[in-house]
């Protein structure tokens, strides 16, 4: 985040530099801790959100970025922590 950004403004920022796309933040659905690099540890916030405009393209520091259908997620070489954080917070479908 930058100095004085809301969460929400980091979110839309963040998204369009790695994704192109323009998204409006949503509920707040939790917030998780991870270690870093030096002993740092970062706090995440996570949200839902609605795309409004843009165009799905990569940021500079990926390959390729793509929509995929939910099915294929638990596919993709995501780690088990993360699906298991979203299933826990109820915003995967089938964990309303």
């Amino acid at each position: 985040m930058e100095p004085g950004e809301t969460d929400a403004a980091a979110l839309a920022r963040e998204l369009a530099e790695e994704t192109g796309l323009t998204v409006v933040a949503g509920a707040h659905v939790g917030t998780v801790e991870r270690p870093g690099p030096g002993g740092v540890t970062y706090e995440i916030h996570d949200y839902t959100g609605e795309v409004t405009g843009g165009t799905l393209r990569p940021g500079d520091d990926a390959r390729e970025v793509r929509w995929v259908p939910y099915a294929e997620v638990p596919r993709l070489p995501l780690t088990d922590l993360l699906l298991d954080t979203l299933r826990g917070w109820r915003v995967l479908p089938g964990t309303e």
